[in-house]
């Protein structure tokens, strides 16, 4: 989608919003009523029916799960098979059940629950705790905005963490997989999907980032100066905002795939290893972004001094054609006597043709000095 800015056209990246129907609307509102959720308008899936858990799962190892709540939580052994849960990380039920009841380490606990936190991989005897950033695809929130998603990784569980206000597709796609019987078989392969996934919707930001660069360099001549700056630091902020986090995610996807827990197969890891190497290259991309922003920032910058420089010259051009007429002015206004022809009839016409005469002149020497 692109947007006229002036003369200079970008391109911005557009939220995702469903259609505005009134009867749809209060159908929606009165299941969330009912269900005490969150849902999905456009896949029909409901989050958030209990208090801290967005949804639990337990796989049935051939593609398939089963959703289960806070009691089977409580209950579930692993006997019963690989379990997912996801929880809202600012609710005081899921901390709760978190540092209680889960088992974990209060350690672990802790990172999982941090309010600030950075892409990492840190493995400890039993599993490993994982922080990647994904795109946030709330309406309400900015696009572009990369949030955290938090992770406990091990054997025979995966427990997932992020804010109630946000919104990532990237989960939303795995279970609906889950729900058509498609989605991963085991532990490793549910944190390849969640890793695969959540750059899935990075990707298609990074392009339409590029294509809005590149738009920008093939009209910056015909930008308005003042527009452009603007977009030129709107399209710079957001080149180092989303490079903040890919930096170390690019870094801790080498540490996943490296990862010595055997619950990750052969083949999970070679799937991490192209994953790495994309998101290698999407580093590489967002670096040469703001390399080429750069150079674009000093174009502009040049752009307005020759355009200043410009003016300055038209100003000075014009004050030399006005200034001898000026004087001629000034010295046939002075109050005095002897001023000649002054009581010439044809003296006035005289004056004004020499004056004519004088700035003809004057614009024909400014031209051929190439002042005008």
């Amino acid at each position: 989608m692109r947007r006229a800015t002036g003369k200079c056209a970008a391109i911005t990246i557009p939220a995702i919003r469903g259609k505005k129907n009134g009867t749809a609307e209060s159908q929606l509102a009165g299941v969330k009523r009912a269900v005490g959720g969150r849902m999905d308008q456009q896949r029909g899936l409901i989050y958030g029916q209990q208090p801290g858990l967005r949804f639990a799962l337990i796989l049935d190892g051939t593609g398939g799960a089963r959703e289960v709540g806070w009691d089977e939580i409580r209950q579930w052994r692993p006997a019963q098979g690989v379990i997912w849960v996801h929880l809202e990380r600012d609710d005081p039920t899921a901390a709760r059940w978190l540092r209680e009841e889960s088992g974990l380490d209060m350690v672990v606990c802790d990172a999982l629950l941090a309010e600030e936190s950075r892409p990492r991989i840190q493995e400890t005897t039993t599993g490993l705790i994982a922080v990647l950033r994904g795109v946030n695809r709330d309406p309400n929130e900015n696009t572009l905005d990369l949030v955290p998603i938090h992770f406990w990784a091990d054997e025979h569980r995966m427990i997932s963490l992020r804010d109630k206000d946000h919104y990532l597709h990237a989960l939303r796609d795995i279970r609906e997989d889950l729900g058509e019987g498609q989605g991963p078989l085991h532990i490793g392969h549910l944190l390849t999907k969640v890793a695969r996934r959540v750059f899935k919707y990075i990707e298609p930001v990074l392009e339409q980032l590029e294509d809005e660069v590149d738009a920008f360099d093939h009209q910056i001549e015909e930008c308005d100066v003042r527009e452009a700056r603007g977009e030129l630091s709107d399209m710079r902020r957001r080149v180092i905002s989303l490079r903040r986090y890919m930096a170390p995610q690019r870094e801790a996807m080498f540490r996943l795939q490296g990862a010595t827990g055997n619950w990750i197969t052969s083949r999970d890891r070679q799937h991490l290893r192209e994953l790495t190497d994309k998101v290698l290259r999407s580093v590489e991309t967002l670096d040469a972004l703001r390399d080429r922003l750069t150079i674009l920032h000093e174009d502009l910058t040049t752009l307005m001094s020759e355009q200043i420089a410009a003016t300055t010259n038209r100003l000075t051009a014009l004050t030399a054609i006005l200034l001898p007429p000026s004087l001629i002015a000034g010295l046939l206004g002075v109050n005095v006597a002897g001023i000649p022809f002054a009581d010439e009839p044809w003296a006035f016409g005289a004056v004004c043709g020499t004056t004519v005469g004088l700035l003809i002149a004057e614009v024909l020497l400014l031209r051929k000095m190439k002042w005008l």
